[in-house]
């Protein structure tokens, strides 16, 4: 965001990462600021995933650097990523829950396996995994198991399992895929919800558009417990950038406004006119 001073919570520095030789993110370089919405649209294979599994440490660049909370994560061991990773959500795809815990076990799993802090109390954990679950409206599913619930049901389950340490980043990979319209709006609304309750930087690789617009034009009022629409005039205090990938590599970076208004025929496909 050119000449925002707001701190980067996130920064790629000049990231290439290779598969096999072949370049799967090529000379990626962007920051993502406090409290801002990042939302990456792209085409199957274009680098979406890599991106996000790199900016949590799970992929190691084969070049450039990539900083969070101002610290060089490539440079770090594994051992050193864990307070770095108690620090970001991670939605995954599909929502990646263990089949074999409870909803409640599936929630509290990064509270209890936080390596880089002091264990928490038992009670403790389940007020934290309650309240997340609370967040979502499904507090009433603690004993059931993933397979009993539905794919909408089992997102919401992801997004609470992301948000349950309070982290200041939340990476989510796909949220709405496969669901149908309006729950794939429910699961929107909680992630607007998530960034405006806490300022929290959310990070939303997806294939609808929608899900960009929502981001960029509706905040979460506290007061009503519902979205509401903000003014679009770039005034109403939102910072929503999109991003789409082409082939691992950045084709566009901007505003709504600027995306809208893109000729390039690759670019145009993913905006809804």
């Amino acid at each position: 965001m050119a000449g925002d001073t707001s701190k980067a919570i996130l920064e790629f520095d000049h990231v290439t990462v290779l598969f096999d030789g072949v370049e799967v993110l090529s000379d990626v370089s962007f920051r993502a600021v406090e409290g801002e919405s990042r939302v990456i649209l792209g085409a199957a294979g274009s680098g979406k995933t890599v991106l996000l599994k790199t900016a949590l440490g799970l992929i190691k660049p084969d070049a450039g650097k990539v900083y969070a909370f101002g610290k060089d994560l490539t440079a770090m061991r594994e051992q050193e990523l864990f307070e770095i990773r108690s620090r970001m959500g991670m939605l995954f795809q599909e929502s990646a829950l263990f089949d074999s815990l409870t909803i409640e076990e599936n929630v509290a799993y990064p509270l209890v396996n936080q390596r880089a802090r002091t264990p928490m109390p038992a009670e403790v954990v389940q007020e934290k995994v309650l309240e997340a679950l609370s967040f979502v409206e499904l507090e009433r599913t603690v004993a059931q198991f993933p397979s009993e619930l539905s794919g909408g049901m089992r997102r919401r389950v992801g997004i609470a399992r992301a948000v349950v340490t309070e982290p200041p980043l939340v990476l989510y990979d796909s949220p709405t895929a496969g669901l149908d319209p309006i729950t794939a709006t429910t699961i929107m609304a909680l992630i607007v919800k998530e960034r405006d309750l806490r300022n929290t930087a959310a990070v939303v690789a997806t294939h609808r558009y929608q899900d960009g617009q929502l981001m960029a034009n509706f905040r979460y009022n506290p007061q009503r417990g519902a979205l509401e629409r903000v003014s679009s005039d770039g005034k109403n205090g939102l910072k929503t950038t999109f991003m789409v990938m082409r082939d691992g590599r950045i084709a566009f970076e901007g505003s709504e406004a600027e995306l809208e208004s893109s000729t390039d025929p690759y670019i145009a496909k993913f905006v809804k006119r």
